[in-house]
């Protein structure tokens, strides 16, 4: 919890103002990953992917639930462009849905399933934070909010 709301709620938050509809993908999120629930963020991703294709949308922007804030400006910059990623943590991106098959593809054939390998397998264009970007992952990391 952070200021009287779950971490998810604040990414959420985030994506509001830049998409027509937020979600949650993973572990307690109304979208499964794919193709299995044991692959990280790639398989986050590859869930809002097949949500989004699945309801017409041709992108999908994605942030992590453990990133409360951002640089200001950076997923305006994000969405500008698809594919692109922030080097500075890769699952902040904007994907195209058509990009489901190539992702599915790699999630079962490469080793390291890393989004920013997947990001530059794909030639997604970089895009930096230009500024410290919080990720919580520990209570203390939330400590120091």
């Amino acid at each position: 919890m952070l200021d009287g709301r779950v971490l998810a709620e604040h990414a959420r938050a985030l994506l509001v103002p830049h998409v027509e509809t937020a979600v949650i993908a993973g572990r307690d999120g109304a979208i499964p990953d794919l193709p299995r629930g044991d692959i990280g963020p790639l398989g986050g991703i590859a869930g809002a992917l097949s949500y989004a294709a699945s309801r017409g949308f041709t992108s999908v922007l994605t942030v992590a639930c453990d990133m409360p804030w951002l640089p200001e400006g950076l997923l305006t910059a994000l969405s500008r462009r698809t594919s692109a990623y922030c080097p500075d943590a890769p699952v902040l991106g904007h994907w195209e849905t058509s990009l489901l098959g190539n992702l599915l593809i790699h999630i079962e054939t490469v080793p390291r399933r890393s989004v920013r390998g997947w990001a530059e397998a794909i030639g997604a264009i970089p895009i930096p934070a230009g500024a410290p970007i919080p990720n919580v992952n520990t209570p203390q990391d939330l400590d120091t909010l």
